[in-house]
Parts: C-alpha cells; sequence; structure tokens
C-alpha cells in the first residue's frame, strides 16, 4: 500500500514585528498527495502540491506551479505533462478550444525532448499526447475528440493496471472514466466503474483531494446522488484553500435538493473564489447559489447575487463557464418566477459567447412569449433556435444540439397552447420532457432553468387536467427533489383533483 508522503501545508512567511500573531494568513490546505517523480529531490514536494491543485481544478495556479518546477529542473519532463493537464478540462469545456489544445501540445513536444522519465511517467505522457497530438507535421491526421478521449481512456487503464498499487494512475483513470461517460446513458456505466475504484481508494487515502472530488462528480445524477454524500461531506474540509472544493460539494446537495447544505457550501466558494480573483469559480459558485435561493423561496437575496453579477466588470463572456453562468443566473431569476413580460425583454448576450449559451437567452425570450400568448414573437426565437441547433449539429457538438431541440419545443409547445391546440401541446412538450430526462445534464448547471416535465405539468393544470399533471409533477420531484415550482405544481394539482 502506497504511503502518501506529503501534507500540504504551507506555512505562510513570518510578519513584521509589529504585526500581531492573528493577523496571520490562514495555512494553504489543499490536501495529502504523493506523486513520485524522476526530477530533483527538492522539486518533490512543489511538485505534489501542484497535482493537489490540478485536482481541485485550480487550473491556472497549478500551471503556474508546474512551470516553476520546470524552470527549478529543466530536465523535469512530467513538469510539462501537468502543465499540459491544466489545459484539459476534462469535465466541462470539450472539446478543448484551440488555444487549450495548442499550448497543451506544446508542454507535450517539451516533454518528448527530454529523456530522464519513468516507465511510469511516460505513460502518463503518453496518453496525454493522444488527447493533444502534435499536428504541426505536415499531413497530420485530425482525428476527432471522441475517438481521441477514448484513446486517452484506454492508455490510463493500462498505465493504471501496469501501476495497480500507485495511487496517481488509479485516480486520474478514474476521471478519464467519468469525462468519457455517455450523458445519455441512464446506466451510468463508466460513472459505476469509476465510483467503486474510487471509494476502494477513499478508505486507504481519505485525504486525496481527487478522489472525493472525482466520486462527487460519478454520482452528480439522480441514481447515484446518495452514494456521493459521504464525499461531499468532507471534500471541502480535505482542501479548503481551494475554491472549487468549497463549492463540490453543492453538486450532491442540489442532486438531493438540501438547499441550505448548498447555499453555505456556495457562500464559502464564492468568498474564497473571490480572495483569489478566479472570477470563473466564483460565477459558478455564484449560479448554484441563486438556484439554491430561488428553491427557498429567498428571491430578494438571489436578487441581491444578481445585482452583484451586473456590477462586476470585464466578464471574458468567451469562456464558458463564465458565460454560461453569467446568462444563466438572472433568466433563472426571472423564469422560476414566471415573471414572462421581463423575460421577453431579455438581451442577448455578447456576440463572443458561445452558440450554446446563446441559446439561452433566446430560449427565455421565446418562452416569455409563448407564455404570455405572443406566438408570433414566440416563432422569431424559435426560429433562431433553429439555426443554433443546426450550427451545433454541424459542428458534430450533439450534447447541446439536443439541449437546444428540447429549448425549441418548449415554445413550440406552449405557441401551441396559446392558438388552442392542446393535445399537440402536450405530445410537443411531453416528447421534449422524455429527451430532457434521458440525457444526464453537465457539471457546469446545476439543472435545466425550468425542467421540460415541470412544465408539462404546469401546461397540464393550464388544460384543467390536474390528474396527469399530478404525475408529471411526481416525475418532476423525482428527478429535482425538493424543486420550488413542482412542490407548488404537485400543491395545486392536488387542491384540483375530484376528491375520490
Amino acid at each position: 500500500m502506497i504511503r502518501l508522503a506529503f501534507t500540504l501545508a504551507l506555512v505562510s512567511l513570518a510578519p513584521p514585528a509589529a504585526q500581531e500573531v492573528h493577523d496571520h494568513p490562514a495555512p494553504e490546505k489543499l490536501g495529502t498527495v504523493s506523486f513520485a517523480i524522476s526530477c530533483k529531490p527538492e522539486v518533490q514536494q512543489p511538485f505534489n502540491r501542484a497535482v493537489a491543485l490540478l485536482h481541485s481544478f485550480a487550473y491556472k495556479p497549478a500551471d503556474q506551479a508546474f512551470q516553476d518546477i520546470a524552470r527549478q529542473d529543466p530536465q523535469c519532463a512530467i513538469a510539462r505533462w501537468g502543465s499540459a493537464m491544466t489545459h484539459y478540462h476534462q469535465l466541462w469545456d470539450l472539446p478543448p478550444s484551440p488555444a487549450d489544445s495548442a499550448a497543451a501540445a506544446d508542454q507535450i513536444r517539451q516533454a518528448a525532448s527530454l529523456h530522464e522519465t519513468s516507465p511510469r511517467e511516460q505513460g502518463f505522457l503518453h496518453a496525454l499526447s493522444l488527447v493533444f497530438p502534435d499536428t504541426s507535421a505536415p499531413g497530420a491526421p485530425a482525428v476527432p475528440y471522441a475517438t481521441r478521449a477514448l484513446n486517452y481512456e484506454a492508455a490510463m487503464h493500462d498505465l493504471a493496471k501496469t501501476n495497480p498499487t500507485d495511487v496517481e494512475t488509479q485516480v486520474f483513470y478514474a476521471l478519464a472514466l467519468i469525462s468519457n461517460a455517455s450523458p445519455a446513458d441512464k446506466q451510468h456505466a463508466r460513472q459505476k466503474q469509476a465510483a467503486d475504484l474510487l471509494e476502494s481508494l477513499f478508505r486507504q487515502f481519505p485525504d486525496h483531494p481527487g478522489i472525493p472530488h472525482y466520486l462527487i462528480h460519478a454520482c452528480d445524477n439522480q441514481e447515484l446522488a446518495l452514494r456521493g454524500l459521504a464525499a461531499a461531506r468532507v471534500y471541502a474540509a480535505i482542501a479548503p484553500s481551494a475554491p472549487h472544493a468549497l463549492h463540490m460539494p453543492s453538486h450532491i446537495f442540489t442532486r438531493l435538493g438540501l438547499w441550505d447544505d448548498s447555499i453555505a457550501a456556495n457562500l464559502a466558494a464564492r468568498r474564497a473564489a473571490q480572495q483569489q480573483a478566479d472570477i470563473g469559480e466564483e460565477l459558478h459558485a455564484m449560479d448554484y447559489l441563486v438556484y439554491a435561493y430561488l428553491q427557498t423561496g429567498r428571491d430578494q437575496e438571489a436578487a441581491q447575487v444578481i445585482q452583484q453579477l451586473n456590477a462586476m466588470p470585464n466578464k471574458r463572456m468567451s469562456d464558458f463557464k463564465i458565460g454560461y453562468a453569467a446568462t444563466a443566473m438572472p433568466i433563472r431569476y426571472l423564469l422560476e418566477r414566471h415573471n414572462w413580460k421581463e423575460a421577453e425583454k431579455i438581451p442577448s448576450p455578447p456576440p463572443s459567447v458561445q452558440p450554446h449559451v446563446l441559446a439561452i437567452a433566446v430560449w427565455a425570450r421565446g418562452l416569455g412569449f409563448a407564455r404570455d400568448g405572443n406566438p408570433r414573437d414566440a416563432a422569431t426565437e424559435s426560429n433562431k433556435l433553429q439555426q443554433i441547433e443546426d450550427q451545433l449539429r454541424a459542428a458534430n457538438n450533439l450534447y447541446w444540439a439536443t439541449q437546444v431541440s428540447i429549448m425549441r419545443r418548449e415554445i413550440l409547445a406552449w405557441s401551441l397552447q396559446a392558438i388552442d391546440r392542446p393535445q399537440d401541446a402536450v405530445a410537443t412538450l411531453r416528447a421534449a420532457a422524455d429527451d430532457e430526462d434521458a440525457i444526464e445534464k453537465l457539471p457546469v448547471t446545476p439543472g435545466p432553468i425550468i425542467p421540460a416535465r415541470e412544465q408539462l405539468g404546469d401546461l397540464l393544470l393550464e388544460q384543467h387536467n390536474p390528474a396527469a399533471a399530478s404525475t408529471a409533477f411526481a416525475t418532476a420531484l423525482a428527478n429535482s427533489p425538493n424543486r420550488r415550482g413542482s412542490l407548488r405544481g404537485a400543491a395545486q394539482a392536488a387542491l384540483k383533483k375530484p376528491s375520490s
């Protein structure tokens, strides 16, 4: 059994003599990692710290740490691997952007010119080179990202099998499994395989930051959420210096409808992200915070978060994590509260956003028009969504194309209701709800802004069919426990159902 040799707690420099002891900053705490390397002995502990940052998705600080190691030991090839890994955001930003791909490939090229590596280190470098191949050579084949990701997973499987007692190979293999899990697989085969591996490791290495982190991600679905609760309860305490570690438990809390726990986690994560000037992580926490506030009826506090969002300067909306959260938050606030008139006025985000982020604003406007009985203007927005869907399909971004298709059909259903075609409205919205229920959300969002199944319940209530509405709301609550809109709708349906 591997012994974790290095605990990552860095004591701060002593303050000037006049400064009192209670003014000392808290020591850094990132968890315990031991990643054996063949580099200079003096960079071993900094390398462990860099990997701990990587495990908590603190990508920029991790990249800086790996670059510092490479400067201190220019022959340390595995430091280039670490730097390249900071450009591989496996769970939420795929395929990697051209800029990330170029930066990662450059680091791997530099590592290939160095020869002082162990077979295990060579295995890590080889696996990552399959994701970021050197395409600078003339005639280099263009391999689709999905194929590269599966090749990476296979290489990490072989590396983990060859090094069965090395915790890092096992943990990074588990992450590869989760990354390649199909959102359409409601059996969660890869997630369960990863969870089995991680749970076994967790018993041996309870202070390792990556193990509970990836276990939470493996269990970020309704089937496995309870299985991830133990990891959610401890991850923040393992790595409180990483804002993402403070936020991640809220993924499980959201799945289980534990809103007060989610609020507490995201308030802490937001504070830490502000202190570290990590705007992406701050906005991600704020989005989950707004969602949880709205579910508990704390609308005023949700509005305050959005006011703070609007006051934030220099948001890089082209960054998916930033663009998504900044766009979704105000829309959540309006649509969760059924403020259709204001939804009609939602502006489009800047042109720099990705098309699936733009789609959220287009959908919100269209839904506002349709719910307000204005099908003609709703059709205009629906046509825009069709164009975005076509664009995403052409780019082979099938996940987001499916999501945009669901949004478009939600607008269509409410438009059909507005022109007195109730049966067609129900059939259209039921099909959209079936498609939404068949695909998992991505970690970037706490969930659909208004689940299609919840909307189906609302539509059936409008059609004076409380029995069918009750069934729809029950399914919506099974998918998303304690959602305010579904609870409210279920209560209304119960009041309108004839007594037996």
